[in-house]
Protein backbone atom coordinates (compact mmCIF):
# COMPACT_ATOMS: atom_id res chain seq x y z
CA UNK A 1 0.00 0.00 0.00
CA UNK A 2 1.49 3.33 -0.95
CA UNK A 3 1.83 6.25 1.41
CA UNK A 4 -1.11 8.68 1.16
CA UNK A 5 -0.47 12.17 -0.10
CA UNK A 6 -0.38 14.98 2.42
CA UNK A 7 -3.88 16.33 3.14
CA UNK A 8 -4.74 19.97 2.61
CA UNK A 9 -6.46 20.30 6.02
CA UNK A 10 -4.89 19.01 9.25
CA UNK A 11 -6.44 15.95 10.84
CA UNK A 12 -8.48 16.45 14.02
CA UNK A 13 -6.98 14.99 17.21
CA UNK A 14 -8.85 12.80 19.71
CA UNK A 15 -7.49 11.19 22.88
CA UNK A 16 -8.19 7.79 24.39
CA UNK A 17 -9.16 7.93 28.07
CA UNK A 18 -5.70 6.68 29.07
CA UNK A 19 -3.93 9.23 26.86
CA UNK A 20 -6.10 12.09 28.20
CA UNK A 21 -5.28 11.05 31.77
CA UNK A 22 -1.57 10.93 30.95
CA UNK A 23 -1.75 14.36 29.28
CA UNK A 24 -3.39 15.87 32.38
CA UNK A 25 -0.55 14.59 34.58
CA UNK A 26 2.29 16.06 32.49
CA UNK A 27 4.23 19.19 33.44
CA UNK A 28 3.21 22.20 31.33
CA UNK A 29 6.42 22.23 29.28
CA UNK A 30 6.02 18.55 28.35
CA UNK A 31 2.34 19.08 27.50
CA UNK A 32 3.40 21.85 25.10
CA UNK A 33 5.77 19.39 23.42
CA UNK A 34 2.91 16.88 23.08
CA UNK A 35 0.86 19.52 21.26
CA UNK A 36 3.81 20.43 19.03
CA UNK A 37 4.22 16.77 18.06
CA UNK A 38 0.48 16.42 17.45
CA UNK A 39 0.44 19.57 15.31
CA UNK A 40 3.12 17.99 13.12
CA UNK A 41 1.29 14.66 13.03
CA UNK A 42 -2.05 16.33 12.18
CA UNK A 43 -0.41 18.09 9.23
CA UNK A 44 1.32 14.90 7.99
CA UNK A 45 -0.02 11.78 9.78
CA UNK A 46 2.45 9.46 8.05
CA UNK A 47 5.44 11.69 8.88
CA UNK A 48 6.28 9.57 11.94
CA UNK A 49 7.35 5.95 11.78
CA UNK A 50 4.99 3.01 11.77
CA UNK A 51 4.58 1.56 15.27
CA UNK A 52 5.08 -2.07 14.19
CA UNK A 53 6.85 -2.36 10.86
CA UNK A 54 6.31 -6.14 10.88
CA UNK A 55 2.53 -5.62 10.59
CA UNK A 56 1.69 -5.06 6.90
CA UNK A 57 -1.85 -3.99 7.81
CA UNK A 58 -0.78 -1.63 10.60
CA UNK A 59 0.54 1.30 8.60
CA UNK A 60 -2.01 3.64 10.20
CA UNK A 61 -0.68 3.09 13.74
CA UNK A 62 2.21 5.51 14.19
CA UNK A 63 4.76 6.24 16.89
CA UNK A 64 6.33 9.63 17.56
CA UNK A 65 9.23 10.06 19.97
CA UNK A 66 10.97 13.26 21.08
CA UNK A 67 13.55 12.88 23.82
CA UNK A 68 11.88 11.23 26.82
CA UNK A 69 8.39 11.68 25.35
CA UNK A 70 6.65 9.20 23.10
CA UNK A 71 3.12 8.83 21.83
CA UNK A 72 1.28 6.35 19.69
CA UNK A 73 -1.63 7.32 17.48
CA UNK A 74 -3.95 5.72 14.97
CA UNK A 75 -4.79 7.51 11.71
CA UNK A 76 -8.50 7.24 10.94
CA UNK A 77 -8.46 8.06 7.24
CA UNK A 78 -12.22 7.98 6.75
CA UNK A 79 -12.94 10.37 9.65
CA UNK A 80 -9.76 12.42 9.01
CA UNK A 81 -8.61 12.30 12.58
CA UNK A 82 -5.83 11.02 14.78
CA UNK A 83 -6.69 8.98 17.84
CA UNK A 84 -3.93 9.27 20.43
CA UNK A 85 -3.66 5.86 22.08
CA UNK A 86 -0.77 6.34 24.50
CA UNK A 87 1.44 9.09 25.86
CA UNK A 88 4.58 8.12 27.75
CA UNK A 89 6.99 10.51 29.42
CA UNK A 90 10.08 9.16 31.14
CA UNK A 91 10.81 12.18 33.26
Amino acid sequence: MSEPSQPSQPYAVRFSAAAAKALDALPEQVEETVWDVLDAAAADPWGFRQWNTDDPEGEDVRHAAVGQLSLTYWVNRRMRRLSVLTITWLG
